[in-house]
């Protein structure tokens, strides 16, 4: 579900109870644990950590107005879903969690590129999350992100 609020709060005010608890202890799991440098805001419809401009004037390449994105957390119809753009961005990274997964969570990962999809709050190990949420300092973020900019330029 894209929304038009303004604030995470405001995001989670508008959602179904069940999706509220769930996407509500998925946000505290990583703001407990993500790194200080990482700004969280309302991006793409859906709550965000980023790297504000303040420390990336550059931005996102595709905007640079935006702010380069870190992590999102999304309630969507069917699932619930946290998007972790290091698992895209690093390969040593999506090998981690990968192979932490089976010590949290009983369940089959459901994961897209960078995207992890929950059906409900009892699937989601919230411990985990956290940790790949405190894996990565911005400092480290951009080094990936401009090293991949840099990669796909050399290719193209």
């Amino acid at each position: 579900m894209q929304s038009n609020a303004a604030t995470p709060e405001e995001y989670i005010a508008e959602l179904a109870d069940d999706r509220k608890e769930a996407i509500s202890a998925i946000r505290k799991a990583i703001n407990d644990n993500i790194d200080p440098g990482y700004k969280e805001c309302m991006l793409y419809g859906g709550i965000c950590w980023v790297v504000p401009h303040e420390l990336y004037p550059p931005g996102y390449h595709c905007d640079p107005k935006l702010p380069l994105t870190f992590m999102g957390l999304g309630s969507q119809k069917n699932y619930l879903t946290v998007g972790a753009m290091c698992l895209y961005g690093e390969v040593d990274e999506l090998e981690w969690f990968r192979n932490e997964w089976p010590k949290h969570s009983a369940k089959k990962l459901d994961m897209g590129k960078s995207c992890i999809r929950f059906k409900k709050l009892e699937d989601v190990p919230l411990d985990l999350i956290g940790q790949l949420a405190s894996r990565t300092s911005p400092q480290r973020w951009i080094e990936i992100y401009e090293r991949s900019r840099q990669e796909k330029v050399g290719h193209e």
